[in-house]
């Protein structure tokens, strides 16, 4: 059972496939900031082969908009890596962006496949036409975002590394931690932030999924949790392989100047996708998936909540700053309860 603090918006989904010039099946797992007084997107777009039961390429696109619903998508590609410029390059793909804009320049945290595992990226632009890469992860680490401003003079971020080990007794015990740096290039102080075991509604994996927002009681920020179980039998484009994970969007309420701290937790998912009413969380390349990828604080207290749906098309979430507050509670630490 999902918090109802935030109502989906009636135009959903506010980005589709067919929004994007050419063959793309997919357009989802959005970054979403407001920059230089316009509301911008960044996309990931997969073109999946139906014949061949597998994706065939992807990119990172970007929109436009002047209220944040109303999309313009513009041509081209607006950030690349991987083997469509070397075919013979370590690096297969770059994908699932996330932006944040600090001191006026937009940074962009995204995936990186490889021939020997996934990195975390990080990428600054001034203009969305040049990017310069400032640093990436060893693998396996993703779902990378950044806070909109240094804290203690440090760039700050949230990450899920994914190792194969961990704890034996949980699928896929993947957690969030967060990691500071000087410079955007070199990242240490890393801590533990959030245990898949310590959210009472996920069964598997949690992590970062939009960038916080700062509030006066703390860093507002959004996760994602799984609920994986086998006898699930979701929608799903690769029915050979079954798609048992359910994807639900969280929230939890950083301590300012510890950002690593959680001060409070909203007990259930504030986003849930268990529900006929929403299709297109339903339907599509993994169903019962959402994952926020934006998370824009207005001037009149309105949250603006963007998430990827079943992993095909980008929708949003509206409430009110003041009533999601009202749903968080103290949280404390597991080994001090």
């Amino acid at each position: 059972m999902a918090h109802d603090v935030f109502t989906r918006h009636a135009s959903n989904p506010i980005l589709k496939p067919d929004d994007v010039a050419g063959d793309s099946t997919q357009v989802f797992n959005a970054g979403i900031a407001k920059f230089q007084g316009k509301y911008v997107m960044v996309f990931r777009a997969d073109t999946y082969n139906f014949d061949l039961k597998t994706e065939t390429d992807t990119f990172i696109g970007r929109a436009v908009s002047d209220d944040g619903v109303k999309w313009e998508v513009l041509p081209g590609v607006c950030f690349a890596m991987g083997k469509k410029m070397d075919p013979d390059s370590e690096i297969k793909r770059a994908y699932d962006p996330r932006i944040t804009v600090i001191d006026d320049r937009v940074y962009m945290c995204f995936a990186i496949d490889t021939r020997h595992g996934v990195k975390g990226g990080i990428a600054v632009t001034d203009d969305f036409e040049k990017w310069e890469v400032l640093s990436s992860t060893v693998p396996d680490n993703r779902n990378m975002v950044m806070f909109p401003e240094k804290v203690n003079g440090n760039f700050c971020r949230l990450e899920r590394p994914f190792s194969n080990y961990g704890r034996w007794n949980q699928a896929q015990p993947w957690d969030m931690w967060f990691g500071a740096s000087p410079d955007c290039r070199y990242w240490g102080d890393h801590e533990l932030v959030l245990g898949s075991d310590h959210v009472p509604y996920a069964t598997s994996k949690v992590g970062p999924a939009a960038p916080p927002v700062k509030t006066d009681r703390g860093w507002l920020t959004t996760i994602h949790a799984v609920d994986e179980n086998p006898e699930y039998e979701l929608n799903t484009w690769h029915p050979h392989n079954p798609w048992r994970k359910r994807y639900m969007a969280g929230l939890v309420l950083l301590d300012l100047n510890e950002p690593w701290k959680i001060i409070g937790m909203a007990p259930e998912p504030i986003i849930d996708p268990n529900n006929d009413a929403h299709p297109y969380e339903r339907e599509g390349y993994r169903g019962d998936v959402v994952f926020p990828g934006g998370f824009i604080l207005e001037d009149n207290g309105e949250l603006k909540l963007y998430y990827g749906a079943a992993d095909t098309c980008v929708a949003l979430a509206i409430a009110q700053l003041d009533d999601v507050l009202d749903i968080i509670e103290p949280y404390t630490p597991p080994h001090q309860r």
